[in-house]
Order: structure tokens, then C-alpha cells, then sequence
């Protein structure tokens, strides 16, 4: 199945993915005039107002960089919806992107229809976070037009799944859109994505250290210095497992070894209510392939050479993407 045409600008098959505290305006601009989907979480603004100045900024940005740019388009962009209960924001959220028609919608933790009726009517395109087969199911059950499997080593609300066994379940069943999540820095890992089934690669924790980011700059070094082993799988600070830098978590005093479990009811992802973590910080496993903070713009443009030196290295022909 092809993909929707709002894809059919992507010069890489890749989506930013948003990034709590850390997306925002200016990371999303930088993206998509590089070619891939930029995106960012609702709540980052805030206050709630403050989601109509971003749109209108990005919107309007975009729109004039196209028309400075004919030959290469910007991507689309996407906003990140969370539908869990807890947030009482998400009504007002979600007339503010039916007011600049956003194109892609990312829902996470949860699937509602109603949800995906009111991107439908304006035009736009659901994308849904899943973790595991069952829940994959469900999202397309409720409307859904696409997937994002989330497998083990992405950044933020990880699952636990080999990205292996998540692809090949899904796609017994499903052949829309499909984009995956985890471990993806390089674009050696772009083409394995879509070598294993998906259409796109989710990538996140790599863009925190670039020069747009609206991250500290000791976040952002900590991921040029960290790999892997500096990585650990916690329900602590949400209420939901998700993966984050150990030097966070030393530094908020705390043993990163030995961090106790959360009460899933008490998961908090509402409004503009204070986050009791801010300085604990979320990254995935595939910061091993980032040796320093770059501008968005060369970090895609390296993505994109390393997916080409694949392609080629396989004998394949160059990407009509």
C-alpha cells in the first residue's frame, strides 16, 4: 500500500519524532525544510495559548520557504496529541490544529475515534504510538491511518518488543502506513527499518543534540558522551516505562540502578500541570552514533549520505522516496 500523499514530499523516509520539553518552532522548521516530518508534542506549549503562536509560526514559516523553494518543498509537520485522560488539555489542543488544518496527528496513550473523526474532517492523517501487537490492533480498530511501533531502545515511553518480532506481527495484518521507533541514529538503521517492513524510521533522541533543540547544553552533551550502557528502563517518573540518561537521574540524587516503581494510576500527563521530573532526562539507545551537536540540517544531510552508502553498499538503486 502507498503511502498517503502528504508523505509524498519527504526527500528521507524519516520522522522527527516530538520530543517532550525539547521540541518546539524552531527544531520543527529546521526538519522539514530538510526534508523529513518535523513534529512536536501539544503540551510543550505552554501556557495552552501558546500552541495558536507556534502553529501560526510554523505554518507561515514553511509556507514562505516553499515559495522560496519550489524545487525542494518543505515536509509536512505533525503534532503530538496525548489522549490520555489526564490531559485536560487536549479539547482546546485539538481546535487549535483543526484551525491550521495540521497534516499529521500523532496519538499516544490511548486510541479514540473521536479523535481521529475530527483530524479526518479537517483533512489530516493519525499516526498512532503502539507498543505491541494487541494495541496496534485496536488503534487501527478506532480509525487510525497509520502505525508508530515503538520498540525497545526508543527514547520516551518505550515498549519491550525486538523491533523484529513488532514488524513482522504487525504487517501479517496491516498494510498502511507504518513507521518504527527505536535505536534509530543512522541511515544504515533507516534503510533496516524499511528492509524489515516499516515505511519510515522514527527517530528522536539524536535530534535532542542538535543546535535548534530546546534542550540545556548539558542535556545535549551528555548524549554525545553517553551510549547505551548509560540508558535505564524506569516507570518512575511518569507512571509509564520509558527510557533515560542515568546522569540525569544521579544528578537528581538518586542511584539510577536502584530506582523504585511507580503506581501506573497515579501517571500524570495533564495540562499545563508542573512536571515533578523536568530535569530527568529522556533519550534512547542509539545515541552511541552521535559524536556531537550539529545543526538539524546537517544531521539529516549525514542521515541521508549514510542511507545512500547503504543503499549502495546492497547493490540497491538509488531511493524514490
Amino acid at each position: 500500500m502507498a503511502l498517503p500523499a502528504v508523505f509524498d514530499r519527504l526527500r528521507l523516509p524519516v520522522i522527527g519524532s516530538p520530543l517532550f520539553i525539547v521540541s518546539h518552532p524552531q527544531l520543527v522548521i529546521a526538519q522539514c525544510q530538510a526534508g523529513i516530518v518535523g513534529s512536536m508534542p501539544a503540551l510543550n506549549a505552554r501556557p495552552a495559548s501558546q500552541l495558536d503562536e507556534w502553529l501560526a509560526e510554523i505554518t507561515e514559516t514553511l509556507a514562505a520557504y516553499d515559495r522560496a523553494h519550489p524545487d525542494a518543498p518543505s515536509a509536512p509537520f505533525a503534532i503530538n496529541q496525548i489522549v490520555h485522560k489526564s490531559n485536560d488539555r487536549l479539547e482546546h489542543d485539538m481546535q487549535v490544529c483543526a484551525r491550521y488544518k495540521v497534516p499529521i496527528v500523532i496519538t499516544s496513550l490511548g486510541a479514540r475515534t473521536d479523535v481521529n473523526d475530527a483530524v479526518h474532517a479537517w483533512g489530516g492523517v493519525v499516526l498512532h504510538d503502539i507498543i505491541n501487537n494487541a494495541f496496534a490492533h485496536k488503534a487501527v480498530e478506532k480509525g487510525a491511518d497509520g502505525l508508530i511501533a515503538v520498540a525497545a531502545g526508543a527514547g520516551g515511553h518505550a515498549g519491550v518488543k525486538s523491533p523484529f518480532a513488532l514488524i513482522q506481527e504487525i504487517r501479517q495484518w496491516f498494510d498502511g502506513p507504518l513507521a518504527l521507533s527505536g535505536s534509530i541514529a543512522t541511515g544504515d538503521a533507516v534503510l533496516a527499518a524499511q528492509a524489515m517492513g516499516a515505511d519510515l524510521a522514527y527517530i528522536g533522541s539524536a535530534f535532542i543534540a542538535t543546535e535548534e533543540a530546546r534542550a540545556s547544553a548539558a542535556y545535549k552533551q551528555c548524549i554525545v558522551d553517553s551510549n547505551s550502557d548509560d540508558i535505564v528502563y524506569s516507570n518512575l517518573f511518569t507512571g509509564v516505562h520509558g527510557n533515560y540518561l542515568k546522569p540525569s537521574i544521579r544528578a537528581a540524587g538518586m542511584d539510577p540502578d536502584h530506582l523504585p516503581e511507580s503506581d501506573p494510576t497515579q501517571m500524570n500527563f495533564g495540562g499545563d500541570a508542573k512536571k515533578a521530573w523536568k530535569d530527568i532526562w529522556g533519550c534512547g539507545q542509539g545515541i552511541g552514533a552521535v559524536n556531537a551537536v550539529l545543526p538539524t540540517a546537517e544531521l539529516v544531510a549525514r542521515l541521508g549520505r549514510e542511507y545512500a552508502a547503504a543503499r549502495a553498499r546492497l547493490g540497491l538503486a538509488a531511493a524514490q522516496v
